[in-house]
């Protein structure tokens, strides 16, 4: 299993479509759980209230586990699923599009309705600054305090990112470090408590 996953940076995407009088925005964020995604939709749908449908999909996770995709209202399949479909087509995660629609008064039929999520969506992607990310896997280690500069050396060697250190009678320390090294570092670190 990988432990590289690719997602989009902390700047907002923005995207544009129209067809027969109707206007698509499209709004690409970076989001980590479910309650950020409720929060940015819940905004969308205040400050697009004239509008008729707010449409979204998201995918969360190294894994790509974790997605929905919503019509609000439009055809079935025709919304929601199109706009996934863009986040799968460029493997992202860690992301939410919501597309706002404005009726233009003409119905655009299925198809028409799938091609309009679906370029709206894929610009607003086009917008972004795609980054890759390490999944970090979490290492927290017991320690007693005449132990410290070999733990400090093991630390300078591998690189993790120190999370939090308590330093007393027993120390603790927690590391975030890519999952692929999560067992060496583990490995290395116990195997101080017995020299």
């Amino acid at each position: 299993m990988t432990d590289i996953y690719k997602t989009i940076g902390n700047e907002i995407g923005e995207g544009y479509y129209t067809e027969k009088r109707s206007k698509f925005l499209a709004f690409a964020h970076h989001v980590t759980n479910v309650e950020e995604v409720k929060d940015i939709i819940a905004k969308y749908r205040k400050k697009f209230y004239d509008a008729r449908h707010v449409c979204f999909a998201y995918m969360l996770g190294a894994e790509r586990t974790d997605f929905r995709a919503n019509d609000d209202g439009e055809p079935s399949s025709t919304a929601g699923k199109p706009i996934l479909g863009q986040i799968n087509s460029y493997e992202l995660s860690d992301i939410l599009i919501v597309v706002v629609r404005y009726y233009g008064g003409v119905n655009l039929g299925t198809s028409g309705l799938i091609v309009a999520y679906r370029t709206a969506a894929a610009d607003a992607i086009a917008h972004c600054q795609i980054v890759e990310q390490q999944v970090e896997e979490l290492v927290t280690f017991d320690f007693p305090y005449v132990m410290m500069n070999d733990v400090m050396r093991i630390v300078k060697e591998m690189s993790p990112r120190i999370v939090s250190q308590q330093y007393d009678n027993t120390c603790t320390i927690t590391l975030a470090i890519r999952r692929s090294e999560a067992g060496r570092l583990r490995a290395k670190l116990q195997g101080l408590s017995f020299s």
